[in-house]
Protein backbone atom coordinates (compact mmCIF):
# COMPACT_ATOMS: atom_id res chain seq x y z
CA UNK A 1 0.00 0.00 0.00
CA UNK A 2 1.49 3.37 -0.85
CA UNK A 3 1.78 6.31 1.15
CA UNK A 4 -1.02 7.95 -0.15
CA UNK A 5 -3.74 5.15 0.74
CA UNK A 6 -2.85 4.96 3.94
CA UNK A 7 -3.98 8.67 4.26
CA UNK A 8 -7.54 6.73 3.36
CA UNK A 9 -8.78 5.49 6.53
CA UNK A 10 -10.58 2.07 7.14
CA UNK A 11 -14.10 2.37 7.22
CA UNK A 12 -16.59 -0.29 8.80
CA UNK A 13 -20.39 -0.74 8.91
CA UNK A 14 -20.33 -2.24 12.26
CA UNK A 15 -18.07 0.16 14.10
CA UNK A 16 -18.99 3.37 12.34
CA UNK A 17 -22.93 3.56 10.98
CA UNK A 18 -24.11 4.36 14.70
CA UNK A 19 -21.93 7.46 15.00
CA UNK A 20 -22.79 8.35 10.90
CA UNK A 21 -26.29 7.95 11.70
CA UNK A 22 -25.81 10.73 14.60
CA UNK A 23 -24.06 12.88 12.05
CA UNK A 24 -26.44 12.43 9.43
CA UNK A 25 -29.61 13.57 11.38
CA UNK A 26 -27.24 16.66 13.12
CA UNK A 27 -26.33 17.53 9.62
CA UNK A 28 -30.34 17.54 8.18
CA UNK A 29 -31.12 20.03 11.26
CA UNK A 30 -28.59 22.31 10.07
CA UNK A 31 -29.35 21.77 6.70
CA UNK A 32 -32.92 22.40 7.52
CA UNK A 33 -32.07 26.00 9.53
CA UNK A 34 -30.13 27.23 6.38
CA UNK A 35 -33.41 26.24 4.11
CA UNK A 36 -35.68 28.32 6.62
CA UNK A 37 -33.40 31.90 6.73
CA UNK A 38 -32.33 32.02 3.40
CA UNK A 39 -33.83 32.50 -0.34
CA UNK A 40 -33.81 29.75 -2.55
CA UNK A 41 -31.16 29.55 -4.80
CA UNK A 42 -31.26 27.00 -8.26
CA UNK A 43 -31.15 22.90 -7.51
CA UNK A 44 -31.01 24.18 -3.41
CA UNK A 45 -26.92 25.44 -3.56
CA UNK A 46 -27.58 27.35 -0.91
CA UNK A 47 -28.76 24.24 1.63
CA UNK A 48 -25.72 21.96 1.06
CA UNK A 49 -22.77 21.74 3.43
CA UNK A 50 -19.53 23.39 2.51
CA UNK A 51 -16.82 20.56 3.62
CA UNK A 52 -13.88 22.32 6.07
CA UNK A 53 -11.02 21.00 7.05
CA UNK A 54 -12.08 20.41 10.71
CA UNK A 55 -16.20 18.60 8.89
CA UNK A 56 -18.92 20.61 7.03
CA UNK A 57 -20.50 23.99 7.57
CA UNK A 58 -23.42 25.92 6.32
CA UNK A 59 -23.09 29.14 4.18
CA UNK A 60 -23.34 32.53 6.29
CA UNK A 61 -27.03 32.46 7.36
CA UNK A 62 -29.09 36.05 7.75
CA UNK A 63 -30.28 36.20 11.29
CA UNK A 64 -32.70 39.65 10.68
CA UNK A 65 -30.66 41.89 12.66
CA UNK A 66 -27.86 42.55 10.99
CA UNK A 67 -25.91 40.17 11.81
CA UNK A 68 -24.95 36.52 9.78
CA UNK A 69 -24.21 32.91 11.42
CA UNK A 70 -22.91 29.61 10.53
CA UNK A 71 -22.95 26.59 11.60
CA UNK A 72 -19.95 23.60 12.00
CA UNK A 73 -20.62 20.33 12.18
CA UNK A 74 -17.11 20.35 13.56
CA UNK A 75 -15.30 16.74 13.85
CA UNK A 76 -12.39 17.91 15.57
CA UNK A 77 -14.06 19.33 18.67
CA UNK A 78 -16.98 17.00 17.86
CA UNK A 79 -19.36 19.83 18.49
CA UNK A 80 -21.97 21.71 16.86
CA UNK A 81 -20.21 25.70 16.75
CA UNK A 82 -21.88 28.32 15.89
CA UNK A 83 -19.94 31.65 14.72
CA UNK A 84 -21.62 34.89 14.92
CA UNK A 85 -20.03 37.92 12.64
CA UNK A 86 -20.39 39.84 16.07
CA UNK A 87 -17.58 37.84 17.20
CA UNK A 88 -19.96 35.65 19.71
CA UNK A 89 -19.32 31.38 19.70
CA UNK A 90 -21.21 28.67 20.97
CA UNK A 91 -21.06 25.10 20.69
CA UNK A 92 -22.33 22.16 22.00
CA UNK A 93 -21.11 18.56 22.28
CA UNK A 94 -22.62 16.32 19.50
CA UNK A 95 -22.45 13.16 22.37
CA UNK A 96 -25.95 14.51 23.65
CA UNK A 97 -27.29 10.70 23.88
CA UNK A 98 -30.44 11.00 21.34
CA UNK A 99 -31.64 13.09 19.11
CA UNK A 100 -34.63 14.88 20.78
CA UNK A 101 -31.86 15.93 23.17
CA UNK A 102 -29.43 17.48 20.31
CA UNK A 103 -32.29 19.27 18.61
CA UNK A 104 -33.21 20.87 22.09
CA UNK A 105 -29.73 21.54 22.90
CA UNK A 106 -29.51 23.12 19.25
CA UNK A 107 -32.89 25.34 19.51
CA UNK A 108 -31.75 26.16 22.97
CA UNK A 109 -27.91 27.44 21.77
CA UNK A 110 -29.81 29.91 18.84
CA UNK A 111 -32.10 31.40 20.87
CA UNK A 112 -29.92 32.30 23.94
CA UNK A 113 -27.65 33.96 20.98
CA UNK A 114 -30.55 35.29 19.94
CA UNK A 115 -30.75 33.59 16.32
CA UNK A 116 -33.56 32.37 14.48
CA UNK A 117 -34.10 28.62 15.87
CA UNK A 118 -37.80 27.93 14.06
CA UNK A 119 -36.78 25.12 11.37
CA UNK A 120 -38.78 22.09 9.86
CA UNK A 121 -38.56 19.46 12.23
CA UNK A 122 -38.91 16.53 9.91
CA UNK A 123 -35.89 14.36 8.61
CA UNK A 124 -36.01 14.29 4.85
CA UNK A 125 -35.45 11.76 2.70
CA UNK A 126 -35.55 8.82 5.23
CA UNK A 127 -38.11 6.07 4.75
CA UNK A 128 -40.18 6.55 8.11
CA UNK A 129 -38.38 9.17 9.92
CA UNK A 130 -39.37 10.26 13.18
CA UNK A 131 -39.23 13.93 13.89
CA UNK A 132 -36.25 15.16 15.61
CA UNK A 133 -37.59 16.64 18.90
CA UNK A 134 -39.62 12.99 19.52
CA UNK A 135 -36.33 10.47 18.28
CA UNK A 136 -35.54 9.83 21.95
CA UNK A 137 -33.67 6.45 20.51
CA UNK A 138 -30.17 5.81 22.15
CA UNK A 139 -27.84 7.45 19.58
CA UNK A 140 -24.13 6.69 20.42
CA UNK A 141 -21.27 8.95 19.39
CA UNK A 142 -17.59 7.74 19.08
CA UNK A 143 -14.76 9.88 18.24
CA UNK A 144 -13.11 7.74 16.51
CA UNK A 145 -15.70 7.07 13.82
CA UNK A 146 -16.11 10.80 13.35
CA UNK A 147 -12.47 10.78 12.66
CA UNK A 148 -12.21 8.43 9.91
CA UNK A 149 -15.04 10.25 8.22
CA UNK A 150 -13.47 13.39 8.50
CA UNK A 151 -10.26 11.92 7.08
CA UNK A 152 -11.72 10.16 4.72
CA UNK A 153 -13.61 13.24 3.13
CA UNK A 154 -9.81 15.11 3.67
CA UNK A 155 -8.65 12.44 1.49
CA UNK A 156 -10.76 12.31 -1.44
CA UNK A 157 -11.63 15.98 -1.93
CA UNK A 158 -8.69 17.30 -3.64
CA UNK A 159 -9.67 14.69 -6.34
CA UNK A 160 -13.46 15.71 -6.27
CA UNK A 161 -11.77 19.52 -6.85
CA UNK A 162 -10.01 17.91 -9.75
CA UNK A 163 -12.49 16.42 -11.39
CA UNK A 164 -14.54 19.74 -10.94
CA UNK A 165 -12.10 22.14 -12.46
CA UNK A 166 -11.77 20.43 -15.71
CA UNK A 167 -15.64 21.66 -16.81
CA UNK A 168 -16.35 24.80 -17.43
CA UNK A 169 -19.55 24.16 -18.23
CA UNK A 170 -22.84 25.00 -15.78
CA UNK A 171 -21.61 22.69 -12.25
CA UNK A 172 -22.20 22.26 -8.40
CA UNK A 173 -19.21 23.20 -6.38
CA UNK A 174 -18.05 19.75 -4.17
CA UNK A 175 -20.40 20.07 -1.89
CA UNK A 176 -22.06 17.84 1.06
CA UNK A 177 -26.32 16.84 0.83
CA UNK A 178 -27.36 16.57 4.45
CA UNK A 179 -30.29 14.98 2.77
CA UNK A 180 -28.54 11.75 1.71
CA UNK A 181 -25.05 12.02 3.32
CA UNK A 182 -23.18 12.45 0.20
CA UNK A 183 -20.52 14.39 -1.14
CA UNK A 184 -20.97 15.42 -4.60
CA UNK A 185 -20.58 17.41 -7.69
CA UNK A 186 -23.44 17.78 -10.01
CA UNK A 187 -22.02 18.66 -14.21
CA UNK A 188 -24.98 20.14 -16.52
CA UNK A 189 -25.45 19.67 -20.55
CA UNK A 190 -27.15 22.61 -20.63
CA UNK A 191 -30.56 21.01 -22.38
CA UNK A 192 -33.53 20.81 -20.34
CA UNK A 193 -34.70 17.27 -19.13
CA UNK A 194 -37.60 15.21 -18.69
CA UNK A 195 -39.14 15.96 -15.62
CA UNK A 196 -38.18 13.79 -12.69
CA UNK A 197 -40.77 11.58 -11.14
CA UNK A 198 -40.21 12.35 -7.94
CA UNK A 199 -41.13 10.21 -4.96
CA UNK A 200 -38.14 10.53 -2.45
CA UNK A 201 -39.35 10.03 0.90
CA UNK A 202 -40.24 13.49 2.61
CA UNK A 203 -39.05 15.58 -0.44
CA UNK A 204 -41.72 17.66 -2.11
CA UNK A 205 -41.48 16.71 -5.78
CA UNK A 206 -40.87 20.40 -6.41
CA UNK A 207 -37.52 20.33 -5.15
CA UNK A 208 -36.82 16.60 -6.56
CA UNK A 209 -37.93 18.37 -10.26
CA UNK A 210 -36.12 21.67 -9.74
CA UNK A 211 -33.20 20.28 -8.54
CA UNK A 212 -33.47 17.58 -12.17
CA UNK A 213 -34.81 20.46 -14.30
CA UNK A 214 -31.75 20.01 -16.92
CA UNK A 215 -30.01 16.72 -17.60
CA UNK A 216 -27.06 16.35 -15.74
CA UNK A 217 -24.29 13.68 -14.72
CA UNK A 218 -23.70 13.47 -10.97
CA UNK A 219 -21.26 11.99 -8.96
CA UNK A 220 -20.07 11.66 -5.24
CA UNK A 221 -19.58 9.59 -2.33
CA UNK A 222 -21.84 8.23 0.24
CA UNK A 223 -21.39 7.48 3.54
CA UNK A 224 -24.58 5.90 4.51
CA UNK A 225 -26.07 7.44 7.71
CA UNK A 226 -28.87 6.12 9.01
CA UNK A 227 -28.52 3.30 6.35
CA UNK A 228 -26.05 1.09 7.95
CA UNK A 229 -24.37 0.17 4.58
CA UNK A 230 -20.74 0.28 3.43
CA UNK A 231 -19.92 3.24 1.87
CA UNK A 232 -19.27 3.61 -1.41
CA UNK A 233 -18.38 6.01 -4.83
CA UNK A 234 -21.62 6.68 -6.87
CA UNK A 235 -21.95 7.94 -10.72
CA UNK A 236 -25.56 8.56 -12.26
CA UNK A 237 -26.94 10.37 -15.63
CA UNK A 238 -30.66 11.84 -15.43
CA UNK A 239 -31.89 10.91 -17.94
CA UNK A 240 -30.00 7.90 -18.00
CA UNK A 241 -29.13 7.45 -21.83
CA UNK A 242 -29.57 4.58 -23.53
CA UNK A 243 -26.41 1.92 -23.05
CA UNK A 244 -25.38 4.12 -19.62
CA UNK A 245 -25.75 0.76 -17.51
CA UNK A 246 -23.97 -1.38 -20.09
CA UNK A 247 -21.27 1.09 -20.79
CA UNK A 248 -17.15 0.24 -20.42
CA UNK A 249 -15.77 2.23 -16.97
CA UNK A 250 -12.39 2.29 -15.51
CA UNK A 251 -13.47 0.44 -12.12
CA UNK A 252 -16.58 -0.59 -10.16
CA UNK A 253 -19.88 -1.34 -11.67
CA UNK A 254 -23.36 -0.46 -12.71
CA UNK A 255 -25.97 -1.60 -9.48
CA UNK A 256 -29.39 -1.99 -10.71
CA UNK A 257 -30.82 -1.59 -7.05
CA UNK A 258 -29.76 2.09 -7.12
CA UNK A 259 -29.65 3.00 -10.47
CA UNK A 260 -26.18 4.14 -10.80
CA UNK A 261 -22.37 2.98 -10.87
CA UNK A 262 -20.58 2.37 -7.64
CA UNK A 263 -17.53 1.62 -6.73
CA UNK A 264 -16.64 0.81 -2.88
CA UNK A 265 -15.06 3.00 -0.89
CA UNK A 266 -13.14 -0.11 0.59
CA UNK A 267 -11.40 -0.89 -3.29
CA UNK A 268 -10.29 2.40 -3.42
CA UNK A 269 -8.51 2.17 -0.29
CA UNK A 270 -7.21 -0.93 -1.05
CA UNK A 271 -6.15 0.24 -4.34
CA UNK A 272 -2.05 0.87 -4.71
CA UNK A 273 -3.56 4.47 -6.19
CA UNK A 274 -6.41 5.47 -4.49
CA UNK A 275 -6.42 8.92 -6.25
CA UNK A 276 -6.05 7.53 -9.64
CA UNK A 277 -8.59 4.86 -9.35
CA UNK A 278 -11.23 7.82 -8.02
CA UNK A 279 -10.63 10.03 -10.38
CA UNK A 280 -10.62 7.08 -13.65
CA UNK A 281 -13.81 6.45 -12.00
CA UNK A 282 -15.22 9.42 -11.93
CA UNK A 283 -13.73 10.40 -15.49
CA UNK A 284 -15.01 7.14 -17.20
CA UNK A 285 -18.52 7.31 -15.64
CA UNK A 286 -18.95 10.89 -16.65
CA UNK A 287 -17.75 10.00 -19.80
CA UNK A 288 -20.10 7.24 -20.58
CA UNK A 289 -23.24 9.69 -19.82
CA UNK A 290 -21.84 12.61 -21.97
CA UNK A 291 -21.02 10.38 -24.39
CA UNK A 292 -24.05 8.70 -25.41
CA UNK A 293 -26.41 11.42 -23.91
CA UNK A 294 -24.69 13.39 -26.88
CA UNK A 295 -23.39 16.46 -24.85
CA UNK A 296 -21.25 19.10 -26.75
CA UNK A 297 -18.37 17.96 -24.52
CA UNK A 298 -15.44 20.39 -26.24
CA UNK A 299 -17.64 23.46 -25.15
CA UNK A 300 -18.06 22.35 -21.51
CA UNK A 301 -14.60 20.75 -20.82
CA UNK A 302 -11.03 21.73 -20.41
CA UNK A 303 -7.91 20.65 -19.02
CA UNK A 304 -7.47 21.79 -14.99
CA UNK A 305 -4.76 24.94 -14.57
CA UNK A 306 -2.27 24.19 -12.03
CA UNK A 307 -1.42 23.57 -9.17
Amino acid sequence: MTMDAKAWPQLDVARDSPTFALLHLAAQMLGKIRIANAPWTNHGWHVALQPRANGLETLPTAAGDGRTFTLVLDLCRHAIVLWVSDESRDELPLNAGSIAALHARLVAMLARNGLPSNFNGMPSEIEGAVPFAEDRAPRPYDRDSADRLREALAAMLPVFDHFRAGFIGKSSPVHFWWGGFDLAVTRFSGRPAPQHPGGVPGLPDRITREAYSHEVSSAGFWAGGVTPIASFFYSYAYPEPAGFRAAKIAAGQYDDTYGEFVLPYADVRASSDPDGMLADFLQSTYAAAADLGKWVRPALEHDPIAP
